[in-house]
């Protein structure tokens, strides 16, 4: 009988991850942001002298769920800011590649993303209103990365993601940093949120 294929990853902090049955004692805010900070958004193929990270996207959506929603607290914040963190393990597929390969991502995706949600005392699922608000921000960051970083014209940008509303965008720009420095401000935030929550 052939031997099973491994299906854990190590961490920098030394522990095991298990892809197929992840537990939240082996998830820490460290490796997650460490692995956000490097992984780029749009398979690399943006502008610019540094990758766009899925932490620094994380970060913006964060920032614009909030503008969205201003009484919405610390929770659901941290839930945004949390929104594609199995794709520190999983790296970021762009959406034709996550069609093509069909319902075991999103399975997978979504067993990561419950044990990442308990381990920092958000409910496994999140409440369907409260997604859909930060699926709104995810696209409104997607409209400006388009648009600013990936070689999209508006146009385009408004056909695929949706025209944005420009009072919740004025002032934010995307911000092309290195890794370590997104890292430190991703795991900041991150603890800045989870200190409101208490």
């Amino acid at each position: 009988m052939p031997k099973p294929a491994r299906a854990w990853q190590r961490m920098l902090s030394g522990r095991r991850l298990d892809l197929l049955d992840p537990t939240p004692v082996d998830i820490e805010i460290e490796d997650i942001a460490h692995g956000l900070a490097f992984v780029a958004r749009w398979n690399g193929q943006t502008h610019g002298d540094h990758a766009y990270s899925v932490a620094e996207h994380s970060l913006l959506v964060e920032t614009l769920f909030s503008r969205m929603v201003p009484a919405v607290g610390a929770k659901w914040q941290l839930a945004a800011l949390l929104h594609d963190a199995p794709e520190y393990v999983i790296g970021d597929m762009i959406s034709p590649v996550k069609s093509a390969v069909g319902p075991g991502y999103e399975d997978l995706d979504a067993r990561l993303t419950a044990a990442i949600h308990i381990r920092f005392g958000l409910p496994a699922t999140i409440p369907a209103a409260i997604k859909k608000q930060i699926k709104q921000a995810d696209r409104i960051s997607a409209w400006m990365e388009a648009v600013e970083i990936a070689g999209f014209g508006t146009t385009e940008a408004d056909k695929l993601f949706g025209k944005p509303d420009q009072a919740l965008i004025r002032g934010l720009s995307i911000r092309l940093r290195s890794p370590v420095e997104v890292r430190a401000d991703y795991t900041a935030r991150h603890h800045s949120l989870l200190n409101l929550m208490m």
